[in-house]
């Protein structure tokens, strides 16, 4: 065997050496368990689209300002540039906006679609597991019915980012789950990238109401909040486990892995800051509880949903950086939501809190421009001096913000999501429409072309080819 032979040999041997332990690198990687961050993960895939530059708008970015005689141009999905000179790229659609109006696509960070889907219907109401006062471990993705038409009826109304959450029956309700708004088989291809999880917690009248008409825990205010303080002081215990655990792995032992227990998992990944917490409460000195509890165990509030009386505490929201989520009018239907203003938004903001304007509602989901706009009304009619500017973060950047996703979307601002509507007149007028939805850059909505109106399964044999209801 000559020298060669010998080299060729060898290198044939080391070879199948590294290739078989590839193959047994492989193996393990493919055997290694599904962590809870890696559950059920996004799919998203940005529809595929052309250039598009709109000109002659008058610009509401989000930010605070008001812009006029520029243009922006979207390219791959990104929004990237805003100048008064844009050269077209090659290939652009061109649409002149004379007239009209451009915003960040709408968010609404308070939706059931999906989980209490349209037909209303028992056999379809899956947003409240009325099982357990904590029910932590359940997820509203996996309820959510894509098919539900109320989707795109939002869409019409310029909504392009909103959050499913589970209902309030519960002190802890279970995840939320931030979706883009298109079209898809699976909700995993509707999950905004990237956006963390929020845990929904409810205080006050819903959760004592429906356990104590049970004789069961909780039947009062107090015992709400002896139940939050007893399911966070499992979850810390919980947590420790897991980080001593993980400690004792990098010191190279082999200790048993502690039990997994969903419910548990929830709360310590809040305990870890990975999942926003976003709390329905109405009354003012009720959120200042929520607030201490939420210091009392090293935790933050995200977001009160509804705070009919934040006006109350609006100081106490912004010292601790706390949004408010309100609606515009929705006031008097059960006595916590008695004490209401109209201002409630304008007073919050005034205050230096992230205000937000909600809807917790299918039909309000579809015009929250308008509800906006009763909010701008009132607001100046008591002297507060709001312009659209200003009005428009918040129902677009200071929602983004709660979501955990400002800085992909929720303004117009270069390098972030090409989340787009264009009105048809000022969107703050009654009169004013959707008519170009863009998503990513993609058009996903035109009021004017049936081809660009989508339509959910569930439409079909229901409408005909112009949208006309058979």
């Amino acid at each position: 065997m000559n020298f060669d032979e010998i080299l060729k040999i060898i290198f044939l041997s080391t070879l199948c050496f590294i290739l078989a332990a590839c193959a047994t690198q492989e193996e393990k990687e493919e055997d290694k368990p599904v962590t809870t961050a890696e559950a059920f993960p996004s799919t998203y895939q940005a529809i595929a689209s052309q250039p598009v530059i709109i000109r002659n708008a008058t610009i509401l970015t989000g930010t605070g300002e008001q812009l006029s005689g520029v243009s922006v141009l979207m390219v791959n999905g990104r929004i990237q540039s805003i100048d008064r000179q844009i050269a077209n790229p090659g290939s652009a659609k061109i649409i002149d906006a004379t007239g009209k109006w451009l915003t960040p696509g709408l968010i609404d960070v308070h939706s059931h679609l999906g989980v209490y889907p349209s037909p209303s219907h028992e056999a379809n109401a899956d947003g409240n597991e009325l099982t357990n006062p904590n029910t932590a471990e359940v997820w509203a993705e996996h309820s959510v019915w894509t098919q539900d038409p109320q989707f795109t009826l939002a869409l019409a109304g310029g909504v392009t980012t909103l959050q499913v959450l589970p209902g309030s029956a519960n002190l802890f309700g279970g995840r939320g789950i931030t979706l883009k708004n298109i079209p898809a088989r699976t909700v995993q291809a509707m999950k905004f990238p990237g956006a963390p999880y929020s845990l929904k917690m409810a205080c006050g009248e819903n959760p004592k109401r429906v356990y104590g008409e049970r004789n069961q825990a909780p039947g009062s205010r107090m015992a709400n909040v002896a139940g939050y303080r007893s399911a966070w002081i499992e979850a810390k215990a919980y947590l420790k486990k897991f980080e001593e655990y993980e400690e004792e792995l990098a010191k190279g032992e082999e200790p048993d892995e502690p039990e997994r227990n969903l419910q548990l998992e929830t709360l310590a990944e809040v305990l870890k800051g990975n999942i926003l917490v976003h709390n329905h409460c109405y009354r003012g000195e009720e959120m200042a509880v929520m607030i201490d509890i939420a210091k009392e165990f090293n935790y933050k509030i995200t977001a009160f949903h509804h705070a009919v009386e934040a006006y109350k505490i609006a100081d106490i929201l912004a010292e601790n950086n706390v949004c408010a989520a309100m609606w515009s009018e929705w006031w008097g239907f059960k006595h916590e939501a008695f004490d209401m203003v109209e201002e409630n938004v304008a007073m919050v903001d005034a205050a230096g809190a992230c205000a937000i304007v909600h809807t917790d509602s299918p039909i309000g989901i579809q015009h929250m421009n308008q509800e906006t706009a009763k909010i701008i009304a009132a607001a100046n009619k008591s002297g507060f001096k709001v312009s659209p500017a200003h009005a428009i973060k918040w129902i677009t950047l200071n929602a983004a913000q709660a979501l955990g996703i400002e800085e992909q979307t929720g303004s117009l601002e270069v390098g972030k999501m090409a989340d787009v509507v264009l009105w048809d007149g000022d969107p703050f007028s009654v009169y004013s429409r959707a008519e170009m939805v863009f998503i990513d850059g993609a058009q996903v909505f035109d009021l004017n072309d049936r081809s660009l109106q989508p339509a959910t399964d569930f439409d079909l044999g229901i409408l005909d080819p112009e949208g006309e209801r058979l």
